[in-house]
């Protein structure tokens, strides 16, 4: 499982010129889905999420998580972060889960960030179209 953080002020994602999903404060999430990803996978993942200490306190200093500052998350499948890039120069997606298997476990990732903060989504498989106001910029790349 690959996911790409970043602290925004506001992030929607948009199918066919409509918004489906949209925050303020909080998370976009930039998800792709594995072969060898399990519920336990997911389960760190999401616990590790909403622990990040990246936004600011009262001094300034990232000391704050999603949850402390009671911001949102938009969790956006994004299967083209499965390849590394260090090989050729035509990506190749043999890395991410088959779309049936990456749906389901998206959707249980989903699930268990949305039991400690509220999540939107995109629509999976969908072409979508992501708006994110990254604050700071803040951004981090994790592999679990």
């Amino acid at each position: 499982m690959k996911i790409v953080v970043q602290r925004v002020s506001s992030s929607q994602v948009k199918v066919n010129n409509k918004i489906v999903g949209q925050i303020e404060k909080g998370l976009n999430l930039l998800v792709c889905i594995e072969h060898d990803d399990t519920m336990q996978t997911l389960k760190k993942a999401a616990d590790k999420i909403v622990a990040l200490r990246i936004f600011s306190d009262e001094s300034g200093r990232m000391n704050k998580s999603v949850v402390d500052i009671e911001g949102s998350i938009l969790a956006v499948s994004q299967f083209t972060l499965s390849w590394n890039g260090k090989k050729g120069n035509r990506p190749s997606f043999d890395g991410s889960a088959k779309p049936e298997v990456a749906q389901n476990l998206f959707n249980e990732f989903v699930k268990l960030l949305n039991e400690k903060v509220p999540v939107e989504t995109g629509i999976f498989g969908e072409s979508m179209a992501v708006v994110i106001n990254n604050d700071g910029p803040v951004t981090f790349h994790i592999e679990f």
